[in-house]
């Protein structure tokens, strides 16, 4: 059954979900995300009154602009990624992390190279199980053993297809829905977020709903390496309400402890974060806006920090009163990440009706 939100309107769409579709198939590695910013932003134009890009690339569109009263949604752009670290004389690439990276993932991947030529093809090579014999048996990818082979005689050849130290890497894996109920594929961390925001501004124009204040839609950049996007936007924007959606771990698959992780499912709804960067007052506004409105959810709680964007509002501009409603996800920072379909209608349906109990100087104060 298709969720909706309180005035009937559906929350995915055909045509959401090809935007959704077309947004996980394109590379946004950290530090690189322009090109799926220029696509998320030409979704977004039609919802929001203007549109704004800083300089390293966070982009947001504002519904209602000029108030003096600034709530910001967010998520972020940004997919993990690799670099081209060295490149041998026998033309075989080294990597380094850009973002959290997972090496153990990486032998018998392809991958995209990305060039000023364009992208050239490449694989993660890894010895065949007939050669591991003995001591090597016990052969384990590394970050320091792991390579990229894009089919070279030599280093010079490699040069020439226009791979240089520095170069982008990223995994060409494409979104899939598996079962009829679940997206997946590679960066659903965390454009499942940037796409659930921009669904929210949707609602807003559709239902032309009037927010009493200004709405910022935005989709940062650079959280992977330590939510520097969220960190620079907060300081251009200085919102006075924060709401950020990333992905939590669903901690219902094999070989993940629930009791070490938390207890998070897929399918059983959005995850609400206990915290200290999140605001009781404002969460408890979350969970009762989702018993009012019969959204399911689940509860976690995050030790000194959530590592999310949530961290980067809550504490820029003297205090920025943030909560954290998250996507149970399976395999994060794999390329068969996976999100129950249900959960991201619910996520952008929490975080609309939200909005609207959000009143024009709410007084987010203990006491």
């Amino acid at each position: 059954m298709e969720s909706k939100s309180s005035n009937g309107t559906s929350i995915i769409t055909p045509q959401s979900e090809a935007f959704l579709q077309k947004y996980l198939n394109n590379a946004s590695p950290t530090g690189f995300e322009a090109a799926g910013q220029q696509l998320w932003l030409e979704y977004l134009k039609p919802y929001v009154d203007e549109w704004h890009l800083d300089n390293y690339g966070t982009a947001y569109g504002v519904i209602n602009p000029g108030k003096d009263y600034r709530v910001v949604i967010e998520g972020h752009a940004d997919e993990i990624s690799w670099f081209v670290h060295y490149i041998s004389d026998d033309g075989f690439i080294n990597v380094i992390r850009n973002g959290g990276s997972d090496h153990v993932i990486a032998p018998s991947k392809r991958v995209n190279i990305h060039t000023k030529k364009g992208i050239v093809k490449g694989v993660f090579g890894w010895p065949a199980i007939h050669t591991r014999q003995g001591e090597d048996a016990k052969l384990a990818p590394r970050l320091d053993n792991i390579f990229i082979d894009v089919g070279a005689k030599d280093k010079e050849e490699v040069l020439n297809m226009g791979i240089h130290v520095g170069c982008v890497i990223t995994y060409e894996d494409e979104m899939a829905i598996l079962n009829g109920r679940y997206y997946v594929g590679r960066a659903l961390d965390n454009r499942m977020g940037g796409f659930c925001v921009a669904e929210v501004a949707r609602l807003v124009h559709e239902n032309k709903t009037n927010l009493p204040y200004s709405l910022y839609v935005v989709n940062s950049v650079q959280e992977e390496v330590g939510l520097r996007g969220a960190e620079m936007v907060a300081q251009s924007i200085r919102p006075n309400v924060a709401i950020v959606t990333d992905v939590t771990h669903d901690t219902h698959t094999p070989l993940v402890s629930s009791k070490k992780f938390g207890d998070v499912k897929s399918g059983a709804g959005p995850s609400i974060t206990y915290a200290p960067a999140v605001h009781n007052k404002l969460l408890q506004i979350i969970i009762e806006t989702a018993e009012e409105k019969g959204i399911p959810f689940q509860r976690e709680a995050a030790s000194r920090r959530t590592g999310t964007d949530t961290d980067a509002f809550a504490y820029s501009n003297g205090g920025v009163p943030s909560a954290l409603i998250s996507l149970p996800l399976r395999y994060m920072h794999t390329t068969v990440e996976m999100a129950h379909k249900e959960d991201v209608s619910n996520v952008i349906r929490l975080i609309y009706e939200v909005l609207l109990k959000i009143e024009s100087g709410h007084n987010f104060k203990y006491f």
